[in-house]
């Protein structure tokens, strides 16, 4: 059956006008093609060819639709947009391109379907009539799902889309530092427009093994519990699980605060919060100074599913940006649990299969293609790293649930906040018998490493002994100075949020406390007693503390200076008193 073209134009053409059609038509599709003239008084000065749903715009509009966007090509090099301006219409010289058209057959919640765009992939972006825009999500034999990012009502059923040959993505640049944008980039904080330095696409394949290296430079968090215990390298990928409300944001903003100085940039992605809880945030960073070098994403729970779903995969973006440049980067995924619920919605929108928990079957494909990205590059790739702290919310602490088993499977360990710990006073609430870091102690500083020496093995012997002496009235004195030494240790570990620790001070710290100075002070005047010897510390031994902040070390000389001091400071205070 031979297929037809349509040419719509003010004038019919001429006989000579014909053959050049039909010549092109040949060239282009390798087959006689019958060409149908229908009058059309929208085209003055050109015409519009129609091939299926190929669309040739020789029109004025068409035209200069070209131009903007060659112009739009070229406005994100360096340099001013006059002269680019200038040379662009110079050599510029419009092409026949084919656009593929299609129409919205159905469209809501978010989601629309349309027709006529054989040729779409996955991933990319279509233009509605209305100038919403969207990304292509599913892929049917007559018709392409995609999300929206703008309101539907401007959608309408029966309206062109076109394709745009673009992949989803957001802009990207050092302006973006002390910003607050949304989930496509722009800015939401009242400050203006971002002149952004470049434009990636949110989704990218993760590092190959070739360009990484092995995650051995500490990331460190302020948090004694965490530093000692469960060391973050530069690269890794912790999560950070829990129920709600056990100060799970508390231990991701506190180690935000904690790279102050250090040449780190963070990037905290909000997903399915309250704008107030962002908005508090925000000012938290702005009060202790951090915002300067923190980026803010935030696709709150007023915002659609399709944003929610986009937002943590932009951030990627912004991050694999300063990663590439050599850059170290925090990124902060808050929280996974809400993303998969904004994925499992669009999924069930657009018709997908539901599996376990009616969650799609790709739903573990959906976050590891995320943490894949963090990495720590190789020195031929400039040897920047990107270090994820994804949140994820556990109900009634089942970390046995669909997302939570999928996500501690993708990470390098987890820092696991239990809900008992945490209304017993205990915070940061971290489960040291269920907490663990994959990486462990080739990402600790040494000064740190051998600092905690065996400070796990301590914890877990009061916890086994906390179990089986609850209930007896008779203690051995053996026993009770074990459980005495035990609870110091877990006062010690309390620390007040926003008041992340420096390297010495946790040196100084565990050296004293693994000694046994404190044996004998009751554990509430714990941190009376720290927060004396510390101070204590600064002032008689400047030059210790200073050596072991700036070189990570602690050799054995300075850990029995620790002790000598640690016991001097205790005698000091005994005559005091």
């Amino acid at each position: 059956m031979t297929r037809t073209a349509v040419l719509y134009a003010a004038t019919a053409p001429n006989e000579q006008q014909r053959a050049r059609f039909a010549a092109f038509l040949k060239q282009k599709y390798g087959e006689e093609i019958a060409l149908e003239f229908r009058e059309s008084a929208l085209f003055p000065g050109g015409f519009r060819l129609e091939v299926g749903s190929e669309i040739y715009d020789w029109s004025v509009g068409g035209r200069f639709r070209q131009l903007r966007d060659t112009l739009t090509q070229v406005a994100g090099e360096e340099g001013s947009i006059i002269p680019l301006m200038r040379e662009t219409l110079r050599r510029w010289t419009p092409e026949a391109i084919a656009e593929e058209v299609g129409s919205v057959r159905a469209v809501g919640d978010g989601i629309a379907l349309a027709d006529g765009l054989a040729n779409a992939e996955y991933g990319e972006i279509l233009l509605f009539e209305g100038g919403v825009r969207g990304m292509v999500q599913s892929l049917d034999k007559d018709t392409v799902g995609c999300i929206l990012f703008g309101d539907d009502s401007f959608v309408e059923e029966g309206s062109t889309v076109r394709r745009t040959k673009k992949r989803a993505g957001v802009p990207v640049g050092e302006k973006f530092l002390g910003r607050v944008v949304n989930a496509l980039g722009d800015p939401i904080d009242g400050k203006g427009e971002i002149a952004a330095d470049g434009y990636r696409p949110v989704e990218t394949p993760a590092p190959s093994i070739i360009d990484r290296q092995p995650v051995n430079e500490p990331l460190e968090t302020g948090l004694l519990a965490i530093d000692s215990m469960f060391p973050i390298g530069r690269g890794q990928r912790e999560l950070i699980i829990g129920d709600r409300q056990t100060g799970k944001t508390a231990i991701a903003i506190d180690t935000i605060l904690n790279q102050k100085g250090k040449g780190v940039v963070c990037i905290y992605v909000a997903i399915g919060q309250k704008a107030s809880s962002v908005a508090r945030l925000v000012e938290t960073l702005k009060k202790h100074g951090a915002l300067d070098y923190c980026i803010v994403v935030n696709a709150s729970a007023g915002e659609s599913a399709s944003l929610q779903y986009i937002a943590p995969y932009a951030g990627c973006a912004m991050g694999e940006y300063f990663m590439e440049r050599g850059k170290d980067v925090l990124i902060v995924y808050d929280d996974l649990s809400k993303h998969a619920v904004a994925y499992r919605a669009l999924s069930l929108l657009l018709g997908r299969s539901p599996g376990r928990e009616a969650y799609p079957g790709d739903v573990f494909y959906l976050h590891s293609r995320l943490l894949e990205r963090a990495a720590h590059l190789s020195e031929e790739r400039g040897g920047g790293s990107m270090t994820a702290l994804p949140v994820v919310e556990t109900q009634g602490g089942d970390v046995s649930a669909y997302i939570p088993t999928n996500i501690i499977s993708i990470t390098d360990g987890q820092i696991f906040l239990e809900s008992s710990l945490f209304f017993a006073g205990q915070r940061p609430a971290v489960n040291v018998g269920l907490s663990v870091s994959r990486v462990g102690g080739a990402a600790q500083t040494q000064a740190v490493k051998k600092a905690a020496g065996a400070i796990r093995l301590d914890l877990a012997q009061y916890r086994e002994i906390e179990v089986f002496t609850q209930f007896a009235s008779d203690l051995d004195e053996t026993t009770r100075r074990q459980l005495a030494y035990g609870q110091g240790l877990m006062r010690l570990l309390r620390q007040k949020q926003f008041h992340p620790m420096p390297r010495h001070r946790q040196v100084i710290t565990l050296v004293a406390a693994l000694h046994h100075v404190m044996q004998n002070v009751a554990p509430e005047r714990i941190p009376a007693f720290q927060e004396e010897m510390l101070g204590w510390f600064e002032q008689n031994c400047a030059e210790l503390c200073e050596r072991i902040r700036t070189t990570g070390t602690l050799s054995a000389e300075d850990k029995a200076l620790i002790e000598a001091r640690a016991d001097e400071f205790c005698r000091s205070r005994r005559e005091q008193a």
